[in-house]
């Protein structure tokens, strides 16, 4: 379907799934999610320099994601990047999550979730001020959670690590991401004891923490979380109770 609409036309914007900007009618966003696609994805998507969101989920993607889809650009001039939105949800994708990923300083929602992603998570993506998302569930990442991880993201308010292999103590620098809502790190390996400074996010909504290695005493700082709706702690070690949370 996708391959007998792309070439009925030559008019790359009138294209199912492509947007084009009013002004110099280039690609501004292409949507093509939950069309059965398989394969890999072609490197020369690095072309579309003008891409601001990037919608491949819920096909069957594999392999590594290329280098030159993150890099957009040359790097002399990364920093121009307009990519807003990067969605690749639910494909085969596997390799580390590159590093150039940092170059993307526009970008506001990275989703991965539900691939086949390994290594750790690149540094240099906690430098994007922009973030506002990061979704990450169902890999196979490891490594530890940076304790620098939002020293930089003060507009976070979506964290979901879920179902991965990560591991190490919680930080409790999590608590600078003041406006995260979302905080998913169930399913991993974190060990240590749960950090009293989560109670500092009082805007979460939704704190998942269960089957991990967490040991200690339940932090009354969670009595902070009034705007607290879902509560997973299911399989932990935690002992205690939770005061002043009405769900």
């Amino acid at each position: 379907m996708l391959a007998s609409n792309w070439s009925a036309t030559p008019l790359v914007c009138d294209w199912r799934g492509v947007t084009c900007g009013s002004r110099h009618r280039r690609v501004t966003a292409l949507n093509i999610s939950n069309l059965g696609l398989t394969g890999t994805i072609p490197p020369q998507l690095g072309n579309l320099s003008f891409l601001m969101s990037l919608d491949m989920s819920g096909n069957n993607f594999y392999g590594e994601l290329p280098h030159e889809l993150i890099r957009f650009i040359p790097p002399s001039i990364s920093n121009m990047s307009k990519l807003e939105t990067l969605n690749l949800q639910v494909n085969s994708l596997q390799g580390a999550i590159p590093m150039e990923i940092g170059k993307l300083k526009k970008l506001k929602r990275i989703l991965l979730d539900y691939n086949q992603f390994s290594g750790s998570l690149p540094l240099q993506m906690f430098n994007i001020f922009a973030l506002e998302m990061i979704a990450f569930q169902g890999n196979s990442l490891s490594g530890s959670l940076s304790s620098s991880i939002c020293a930089r993201l003060q507009g976070l308010s979506w964290l979901d690590l879920s179902h991965n292999e990560l591991s190490g103590m919680i930080p409790a620098s999590l608590s600078k991401c003041s406006k995260l809502r979302v905080l998913g790190l169930s399913y991993n390996n974190f060990s240590g004891v749960m950090p009293e400074e989560v109670g500092n996010l009082t805007a979460l909504q939704e704190l998942y923490l269960g089957d991990n290695n967490l040991i200690g005493v339940i932090p009354e700082g969670f009595g902070n979380l009034t705007a607290l709706k879902r509560l997973y702690l299911r399989s932990s070690n935690l002992i205690g109770t939770i005061l002043a949370l009405e769900f």
